[in-house]
């Protein structure tokens, strides 16, 4: 999909000033409020924007340890395992992968015994080889989206 330079802005905002109103931005952007409308609109329906509730904290939320758990699945077996993942709580993301290891999960424990705990819990899903596990230690680049949606727009700014 194609973002321009007025896409850009309005992602922008939406980034930084999640909880303004349509109006508001309308009126940051020097845009009619139908313009503006239409254009979220066009976003989200293209799948752009895929979201607009709160980021949540899983540290906050009692969880502070974050691990990268890689699992090895049995051939044929990839789909069961993937449903299975579900289940589990702590696994906040998982996605299929090329490399070592056939899934790659983020895990939310409470400390390493609950970690533990938890890997042992993916470790007896049917399917599942082999795990191996990543624990993070501090995070150096927060998850973020605002720098690719600038080069996005400045790519579509050039001729």
């Amino acid at each position: 999909m194609a973002v321009d330079e007025l896409d850009t802005r309005i992602l922008r905002l939406l980034i930084e000033q999640p909880r303004t109103s349509v109006r508001e931005y309308a009126r940051i952007l020097g845009v009619a409020r139908g313009t503006l409308q239409a254009r979220l609109d066009r976003l989200e329906r293209t799948g752009v924007i895929t979201g607009s509730g709160p980021v949540l904290s899983p540290a906050a939320l009692g969880h502070p340890v974050l691990a990268f758990v890689h699992i090895e699945v049995t051939q044929g077996h990839l789909d069961e395992v993937g449903d299975a993942l579900a289940a589990v709580p702590e696994i906040i993301e998982a996605f299929s992968i090329t490399g070592g290891g056939d899934l790659l999960t983020r895990v939310a424990a409470r400390d390493n015994a609950h970690l533990e705990d938890v890997i042992q819990r993916l470790i007896r899903l049917p399917g599942v080889v082999r795990t191996r596990t990543e624990v993070a230690l501090r995070e150096r680049v927060a998850h973020r989206l605002l720098p690719l949606v600038e080069s996005v727009g400045r790519a579509a700014r050039k001729p």
